[in-house]
């Protein structure tokens, strides 16, 4: 007998039972469904707990987002799959579930890693940050191979200018092209901020709006721009990205990669970890916050609603310290978890040397008043940062607790800006504006999306030491520290059992909301996820 032969029978053999096995068998034993995913929810009492819940579909417009997707290839580059290896859970976060693919037909699997893993890229990074990827991948990202999808926006060469709007505010030149983009007439305004180069980001919910060109810092000195403007495919596109991942609810609050708890942190200044953050910033961190620290990069325009910070003025939002400034632990707390809901990604991956140094490198080059050339005050050397504070170990929560963080609310006048429900939208939103002028929209609480932090510990920092820059005052005088507390509880209640992505509550019955505010529950896992169906809790399965 030949190896010809044998190699003949073989692949004979072979091509039959592929013809049985994925041509037959599928019409005798049809494929199953199953919605079952574990999924990471926020008690009332401000836990963050895994349970048993069923994925949900996707939207007509994450629907019209995914055929998208699958029209300009995004599929052939990024996969969407994360194996069970250590590697894959600490870069992108848990091990997919089937549950998860209920309703993807065809699946998008993939195996070739030319791009990230998209599985998880769900709510990690703003709408904003997504519309500046589209428009140049590499204006965020230098190493991105990803080419510019610029015909997903709706863009022209030709240059649109700035006019006095008769007030002394300046606004768009009426054209034809700016009169379909925007309602010249209306009482409503939008405040767009063009980049160093003219580019200027128009988001589809300007239709309805006047254009303000705002540019409290003269950000920008020539007198055209160009206009890019976003699209219902790339709305669409953008709201399916914002979807993957998200039927496992709040998880990365629980990434442990991203969480990162420090008092301080350094390296000894020098002018060699200098020159090697300068050379971190422009590879990480220019795109954004521009060559000279301005916080008017390329991208920033696409920023329309939450400003990339300036570091030249050396305001920082998120410290532990009495004084303004932050110590080197709480800038790189800020850059290893990013600031959610914001532009500013986690860079948990990006060395811890490379972090350090870039901190340097911001502290003595970048914070520094120039007005004066022959006299330039560098902040971080003039006012050094203090010792950090201490926080203490948190009251345990209980109804309570909630209770009289309520009351904290309303005797804090926290409702004036964030409304009586927490949504952002208190009578004195509207005219809020930051330290160097540009409008600013108060946090919606009830979606989780914290920018200090996740943990009670974070919004009690926050209530504390305030935010630097902004209208949210400090509380360490005004309230004793148990008000701080119950204040911290309450608004992490604000955000409890709502689904991340929609904000809207999740169907759970009162049976399983009490089970998992049960505070001896112990559903820190997938694995020990809380199942309502097993647990003889009323209803079967819980809300997605």
């Amino acid at each position: 007998m030949s190896g010809r032969f044998v190699t003949l029978v073989a692949g004979i053999f072979c091509f039959f039972a592929a013809v049985i096995i994925q041509g037959f068998l599928p019409f005798f034993e049809p494929s199953a469904r199953t919605t079952r995913v574990s999924s990471v929810v926020r008690t009332d009492l401000g836990q963050l707990k895994w349970m048993i819940t069923d994925a949900t579909d996707y939207t007509p417009q994450q629907q019209r987002g995914r055929a998208v997707y699958l029209r300009e290839g995004c599929w052939y580059c990024h996969s969407q799959y994360v194996r069970p290896v250590t590697g894959e859970t600490r870069r992108w976060g848990p091990v997919t579930e089937s549950g998860e693919y209920a309703f993807d037909v065809p699946h998008l699997f993939g195996t070739r890693r030319i791009g990230p893993d998209l599985m998880r890229v769900g709510l990690k990074f703003s709408d904003e940050w997504h519309y500046a990827h589209f428009w140049d991948p590499r204006m965020l990202s230098p190493d991105s191979v990803m080419a510019p999808y610029r015909g997903l926006f709706d863009s022209q060469d030709e240059r649109v200018g700035i006019v006095d709007d008769g007030t002394g505010g300046r606004t768009l030149q009426k054209t034809p092209r700016t009169e379909a983009l925007f309602d010249f007439a209306s009482k409503q305004q939008i405040r767009l901020t063009p980049n160093s180069d003219g580019l200027l980001f128009v988001p589809r919910r300007a239709r309805d709006k006047a254009p303000v060109i705002q540019l409290p810092n003269e950000e920008f000195d020539l007198d055209t721009v160009q206009i890019a403007a976003e699209t219902e495919d790339l709305e669409a596109l953008v709201a399916y990205v914002q979807k993957l991942g998200m039927n496992r609810g709040k998880w990365r609050d629980l990434f442990e990669p991203q969480q990162l708890e420090v008092m301080d942190a350094t390296i000894p200044r020098s002018e060699e970890w200098i020159r090697h953050g300068k050379q971190v910033y422009e590879r990480r961190c220019l795109g954004c916050h521009g060559e000279n620290g301005d916080g008017n990069g390329p991208a920033a325009t696409f920023m329309f609603n939450q400003r990339p910070r300036n570091f030249n003025v050396a305001v920082f939002k998120f410290r532990l310290t009495k004084e303004p400034l932050p110590t080197d632990g709480d800038l790189l707390r800020t850059i290893t978890r990013g600031v959610r809901g914001t532009a500013m990604p986690a860079w948990y991956e990006l060395p811890l040397n490379d972090r350090l140094s870039v901190i340097q490198y911001i502290k003595y080059e970048l914070a520094v008043d120039r007005s004066d050339p022959a006299n330039p005050y560098a902040y971080f050397v003039e006012e050094p940062p203090g010792p950090p504070l201490y926080i203490g170990k948190p009251p345990a929560p209980s109804q309570q607790m909630l209770d009289r963080g309520k009351q904290t609310w309303q005797v804090a006048k926290c409702w004036e800006c964030h409304g009586q429900g927490g949504k952002g939208d208190g009578e004195k939103a509207a005219g809020l504006k930051d330290d160097l002028g540009f409008a600013i929209v108060p946090a919606d609480l009830t979606s989780g999306q914290f920018k200090s932090g996740p943990a009670v510990e974070d919004i009690f920092r926050t209530m504390t030491t305030g935010l630097s820059g902004t209208p949210m005052p400090s509380y360490r005088d005004a309230l004793p520290e148990e008000d701080r507390w119950a204040l911290s509880y309450y608004v992490l209640s604000l955000s409890a059992y709502k689904d991340p992505l929609t904000l809207e509550p999740l169907a759970i019955v009162e049976a399983q909301r009490a089970a998992l505010n049960d505070l001896e529950l112990n559903a820190a896992t997938p694995a020990t996820a809380y199942d309502p169906g097993s647990a003889g809790a009323a209803g079967e399965g819980g809300g997605g």
